[in-house]
């Protein structure tokens, strides 16, 4: 953060993050466990990080908060705590994912308590936002619109006829760079682009808004009244058993398509929602070949491709306008113009109940990580690294046993009850229903190798007992 956003008075409204997206167009980098918003995409910060610095701009550390869900809660905190240690108590998690009005809600819950007067920023986390000031001044301008009852959106100018964007048109100025709202629409198709871009009336919808608390909450009631008896019973239900059951739908849909005092801040910084490759291709920086480069790539006679490697040497010979995304364990190669189809391979992938879809060969964990190096029909090998001091659930398996061999630093295994101090070239077994823990009770990041066995492997297959980091819910948040 520069010295003098760091210096600049901040308001005392909030600011709600949004966090919890998957990200399937950007496959395979992106992927449910590890979606684009995690991940550092044009720059060395994640597109969150990038976006908690943009709302400490504006917003003191207290005022931002960040939605994301129970998957992804850990390495939410942890890339929080890299900014500041104190952000990580901002972070709020959901039971399970039901779209943009639920998780406002959830960000309010805690906002209204201690503020309920306040005007809110709600912020996508997977955008790409450059010209830092003219974002601080825009929010400031929407703030003072919401200050006199307007739910306020932000809208960019339409470069072009873009189908993957959804549209506002714009009506009379209310204040410099404020227009009223005359209405939304969803993403449109060609022709009707063209349309909106050439009328020179429509902006693109950049999915911010802003709004004061009093007025929201009255759109919630009016428009949505599933969701205004779970506000004002929330007290008094626990919160996974009522969340699980309230109804999918965005901001959009339920609240902003039929509130009538809107107004649009025209964006004087610039967006994209790195929506699917073509657009990484676009912001990327490129060779005198037209080309993108990232990673080990060997490109001969190739022009105007992205070329990105998170996994080996990528060779590419005599390509033009293509796709070639390479991953440890996924490999995508596509036309530029056919990237929207790549949300359509993860669909399939899902069917086929493919793990790809759903993690990277090394998966993080709040007490570590482990690497998936190889697997067969009732056999898969893995490299477990443990923080020090930290520590695995005290958990058994019904389907599967493990050898553990230490490969560096000092273990201690529990197994059913028993503690077994390991150190380097030492290995224990653990029996198929057998209650385990692995610790590492060092000052030295602790590794081993797992072998596991059996008819079922995958990571459902945990029963556990204790663990520090919260993921037992009581029987009161079960179902």
């Amino acid at each position: 953060m520069s010295e003098n956003a760091a210096t600049a008075p901040r308001t005392s409204g909030h600011a709600i993050i949004l966090a919890g997206g998957s990200g399937t167009r950007l496959w395979p980098v992106s992927r449910t466990l590890l979606p684009k918003q995690l991940m550092p995409l044009g720059g060395d910060k994640s597109l969150l990080q990038q976006t908690v610095l943009r709302a400490l701009r504006v917003f003191a550390p207290k005022n931002v908060w960040v939605v994301t869900n129970e998957e992804h809660v850990f390495e939410v905190r942890a890339q929080l705590r890299a900014l500041d240690q104190a952000l990580t108590a901002q972070v709020l998690a959901e039971p399970v994912g039901r779209n943009t009005l639920p998780a406002v809600l959830l960000g309010l819950d805690r906002i209204v308590a201690a503020d309920p007067a306040a005007c809110v920023a709600v912020l996508p986390s997977d955008h790409m936002i450059s010209a830092d000031e003219g974002f601080d001044t825009d929010i400031r301008a929407g703030l003072a619109m919401a200050a006199k009852g307007y739910f306020v959106t932000f809208g960019v100018e339409a470069a072009k006829p873009e189908t993957g964007y959804g549209y506002i048109r714009r009506g009379e100025p209310l204040a410099p760079g404020v227009f009223e709202v005359l209405r939304f629409a969803e993403k449109p198709d060609l022709e009707t682009a063209r349309a909106f871009v050439a009328s020179g009336e429509y902006f693109w919808n950049s999915g911010m808004f802003l709004f004061c608390v009093a007025e929201f909450i009255e759109a919630v009631q009016r428009f949505q009244p599933a969701l205004a008896v779970w506000w004002k019973n929330r007290a008094k239900t626990p919160l996974a058993s009522a969340y699980a059951s309230l109804p999918d739908i965005s901001v959009d849909y339920g609240i902003a398509e039929r509130l009538t005092r809107q107004a649009v801040v025209k964006a004087s910084f610039g967006w994209d929602d790195l929506g699917n490759w073509e657009a990484i291709y676009r912001l990327d920086d490129k060779d005198e070949c037209g080309n993108a480069v990232e990673g080990d790539v060997l490109a001969l006679d190739c022009e105007n491709n992205l070329l990105l490697s998170r996994g080996g040497k990528l060779a590419a010979v005599g390509l033009s306008d293509m796709i070639v995304v390479q991953t440890r364990d996924a490999t995508l190669i596509c036309p530029k113009d056919q990237v929207q189809r790549v949300k359509d391979v993860v669909g399939i992938l899902k069917g086929q109940g493919s793990r790809l879809v759903e993690a990277h060969v090394t998966v993080n964990r709040p007490w570590g990580s482990y690497t998936v190096l190889e697997e067969g029909e009732g056999y898969k090998v893995k490299r477990i690294k443990v923080h020090p001091g930290a520590r695995l659930s005290l958990q058994m398996h019904h389907h599967r046993a493990e050898h553990w061999v230490v490969i560096r630093g000092s273990a201690v295994a529990e197994v059913d009850g028993v503690e077994h101090l390991l150190s380097a070239n030492q290995s224990i077994d653990i029996p198929m229903g057998g209650t385990h823990r692995l610790s590492n009770p060092g000052k030295l990041p602790l590794e081993i190798i797992e072998v596991q066995s059996g008819p079922y492997l995958e990571e459902d297959d945990i029963v556990r007992f204790d663990d520090v980091y919260g993921r037992i819910k009581p029987e009161s948040e079960k179902g």
